[in-house]
């Protein structure tokens, strides 16, 4: 099975037949021990250092369908490099085009994105108070935006029910986590604290996969429903995240922190910001690597599929919406 592969390092990218070599390099230019990585086993390359690698190598990459994936020094999400589009087809992207331009069809659509991230969100929380932690009265406010999902007619009423959803859930974190840490308010751009800094590099983490998997389709991902499509932006890939952030991202923050795996020494800490350090991002990466690719038993197909398979699916049922075969549901973890 194909692996994505993190460097963690700034370094130089070069190819051998069918391996390929990097050389981690640090800020005073010395080399590092060469990582080399088979090419028939990598899926996706994701760089949160500086790479330096000549276009023949990209060219090499392009044709093995192996995306490369771009992070600035706080983590952010800065661009991909993604081989041929081989699968986009016009019809589908007429399709896709006619549910964005015509209003009633694209509220359609974002309110069941919404609608699926709200109820993950409870979910993880109907958890918790069944392990008596005191969450009800925060569920129950969230419950009563969520009424408001089906009456919202312009999508930035929807996005504004849906950031007083999402800011009533994080006030649970303080309630969820251990007491060592507290999210208080939500930061981003950088993140203020442990929290968020987990929120942001976790969320990164959602929509790049996202994105990866749409790429696996006949969907554009720059043609979206729910977030406004822009500019050198995957939008599709951030409207699909949003169900899926609860169960991916969320849930293994509670884990690293309750279970102590990221500690207060896997963090930066500067003046105006908090970031993860290499040994966070590793421990995170490990985590997240084995949660996505854990398989159970989807309750449709009634047979085992990992969770990253489970957002191809969820793009295929999009596919299936836009083209009119099937009403598109959004999934909802009934665990």
């Amino acid at each position: 099975m194909k692996k994505t592969y993190y460097l963690f390092n700034p370094g130089r990218m070069s190819r051998k037949d069918n391996t390929l070599k990097f050389i981690p390099v640090d800020e005073n230019g010395s080399e590092g021990q060469p990582k080399y990585i088979p090419v028939e086993g990598v899926s996706d390359l994701f760089c949160f250092g500086a790479l330096d690698a000549n276009s023949a190598l990209y060219n090499f990459l392009g044709k093995a369908g192996i995306a490369v994936h771009f992070f600035d020094y706080y983590e952010h999400y800065t661009g991909s490099f993604q081989p041929k589009e081989y699968l986009l087809a016009g019809k589908m992207q007429i399709e896709q085009t006619k549910r964005y331009i015509d209003k009633k069809k694209r509220m359609e659509l974002a309110r069941k994105f919404v609608s699926g991230a709200a109820f993950n969100m409870g979910k993880n929380l109907r958890y918790y108070i069944n392990r008596d932690k005191d969450l009800s009265p925060i569920l129950e406010v969230m419950e009563n935006y969520a009424g408001l999902i089906e009456g919202a007619n312009a999508i930035d009423e929807l996005m504004g029910i849906e950031g007083n959803i999402r800011q009533t859930y994080y006030s649970a974190f303080d309630g969820i986590v251990s007491a060592d840490f507290q999210m208080e308010n939500r930061s981003k751009r950088p993140p203020q604290n442990e929290i968020n800094a987990l929120i942001s590099f976790g969320n990164m983490l959602c929509y790049t996969l996202c994105l990866s998997q749409i790429y696996h389709t006949q969907l554009n991902p720059t043609i979206s429903f729910l977030h406004e499509p822009g500019y050198r932006r995957y939008s599709l890939a951030l409207d699909i995240a949003e169900i899926f952030k609860p169960l991916l991202v969320d849930r293994i923050i509670f884990r690293v922190l309750n279970k102590k795996e990221i500690q207060s020494k896997d963090f930066d800490h500067q003046l105006n910001s908090c970031l993860l350090k290499e040994s966070g991002r590793k421990a995170f990466v490990r985590i997240w690597e084995e949660r996505i690719n854990e398989t159970f038993k989807h309750p449709v197909l009634k047979r085992n599929v990992s969770y990253k398979h489970l957002i191809k699916l969820e793009c295929y049922k999009l596919t299936k919406h836009i083209l009119g075969m099937e009403e598109y549901k959004p999934f909802k973890a009934r665990w």
